[in-house]
């Protein structure tokens, strides 16, 4: 057995998924970056006031609701199967509210989302549950954007180091999920970057590359090269979280993005 089957990441894992190729996609990242010996769960959420103004023909899209649920529900257990055990649950509710609500039931270490493509303005705009979670989950969030292949993701991994107690949690993470997968880890530190601690970052990763840059342009332009980009939150939730790198990368990248916050 290798070291890296014996760390345990990401033990307590929800995944929100919909018939969507992004929420296939999330519930893929999910069974790949769950711990081997620890939980999954699978939920899908419909949403009764869809329906409230169809007037008399109610019950006839509530059941349509539920059945596009019911379906999706099913195309996530397939694609995840293979990769992981994992538990399904279908939900009468709004899909954000669901979500939060199962993270705390299941003391969740990871949720994870599908990105919809939607850009930063329109994801706040939109309410989307990707951006609400990045402000509000109490536990590390993943984003999953692009083809997610078992065999082949993660690939490459690129993570934020800037000497921090929340960047050193993120390089563990992602150092962790390297071994697993046997994907490359490539550390990155931001000289710009007004909050880095050089020393202590390179006491983190002593292989990190320096670039003089600030952090989210360092790591927008690793996006573009690589599969998963890791990085603290800093501690912030709710409206600190706005405009926050964690929440602009994980909008922005080119790639899927895991944002580590300690639980």
């Amino acid at each position: 057995m290798t070291t890296a089957a014996r760390v345990e990441i990401f033990d307590r894992v929800v995944c929100g998924i919909d018939r969507s190729d992004e929420g296939l996609a999330a519930a893929r990242a999910a069974g790949l970056v769950a711990d081997p010996g620890g939980e999954l769960t699978l939920v899908t959420a419909y949403d009764r006031s869809a329906a409230v103004h169809a007037g008399w023909g109610m019950s006839r899209v509530l059941e349509q609701l539920r059945d596009e649920a019911t379906h999706a529900l099913e195309e996530g257990q397939d694609v995840v199967w293979p990769l992981h055990e994992a538990d399904a649950k279908l939900v009468e509710g709004d899909p954000l509210r669901t979500l939060l609500g199962e993270i705390e039931r299941r003391r969740a270490t990871l949720v994870a989302v599908g990105s919809h493509g939607l850009s930063r303005p329109l994801g706040i705009a939109l309410g989307s549950v990707a951006t609400h979670l990045l402000h509000e989950a109490p536990c590390s969030v993943l984003i999953a954007r692009g083809a997610v292949v078992p065999g082949r993701w993660p690939r490459r991994i690129a993570v934020g180091v800037d000497g921090s107690a929340d960047s050193a949690r993120a390089h563990e993470a992602a150092r962790a999920l390297a071994e697993r997968a046997g994907a490359a880890l490539r550390p990155i530190v931001a000289a710009q970057d007004a909050r880095v601690d050089l020393e202590a970052a390179r006491r983190i990763a002593p292989d990190a590359e320096v670039h003089d840059a600030r952090a989210l342009d360092a790591l927008h332009v690793a996006s573009e090269n690589a599969d998963l980009v890791v990085v603290g939150s800093r501690g912030l939730r709710g409206l600190r979280a706005l405009g926050s790198l964690s929440e602009r990368l994980a909008h922005e990248a080119h790639c899927s993005v895991l944002v580590v916050r300690e639980r």
